[in-house]
């Protein structure tokens, strides 16, 4: 009996995670479980305090309306630079947050490049569509910088108005909270990064 009724505890676990999949609806799942996560605080974007870490502006993004722009565009603002893909659930978790981060900053001098990775960048311009985010999207145009390079998504860097990165995340983060959102706003005003 007792083998009998781990057998069906499985065979309902398996349905359940394999339903999941079938749907599509597991991204969104993995995503809700790490927004969780992200709620905890405990995973904060690193301050960079050296000045050796300078960002590198020559590559080409497109747009979501397909032209072609420069990242040149950007310098003198603080850059809030996000490489991510609808295919990531950690990079769905903090979609959310950097929304909101966004929304609230979107009046000062601070620009939002996220830019996402995926192979069609029509189903990244969806699903920032049927999510009703507000920040840009972008697809890469040239080869990316190595000084922005990972082998991990989400990564996200912040680029001071000076040109160099003050802060840098590999994998999912907290950001809008109030000490990083008023250090970010600090950083666009003043050119203050420390």
């Amino acid at each position: 009996m007792k083998i009998k009724k781990q057998i069906i505890e499985w065979v309902i676990i398996l349905s359940l995670f394999g339903g999941l999949y079938y749907t599509g609806y597991y991204k969104e799942v993995a995503g809700f479980m790490q927004r969780l996560i992200l709620e905890t605080r405990l995973l904060q974007p690193e301050r960079i305090t050296s000045d050796q870490f300078v960002a590198d502006y020559q590559f080409q993004l497109l747009d979501e309306n397909g032209q072609t722009i420069s990242f040149t565009e950007f310098k003198g603002q603080t850059i809030v630079l996000n490489f991510w893909a609808t295919w990531c659930p950690p990079c769905i978790a903090e979609m959310p947050d950097l929304n909101s981060l966004y929304k609230k900053t979107k009046e000062e001098n601070i620009a939002f490049v996220l830019i996402s990775l995926d192979e069609d960048f029509e189903k990244a311009i969806q699903f920032k569509n049927k999510k009703d985010y507000d920040f840009p999207v972008y697809s890469l145009a040239s080869p990316r910088p190595a000084v922005f390079k990972s082998q991990s998504i989400p990564t996200t860097f912040v680029i001071s108005p000076e040109g160099q990165v003050i802060a840098q995340r590999i994998g999912m983060a907290k950001y809008d909270t109030d000490d990083f959102r008023k250090w970010l706003i600090e950083s666009s005003q003043t050119g203050k990064t420390r």
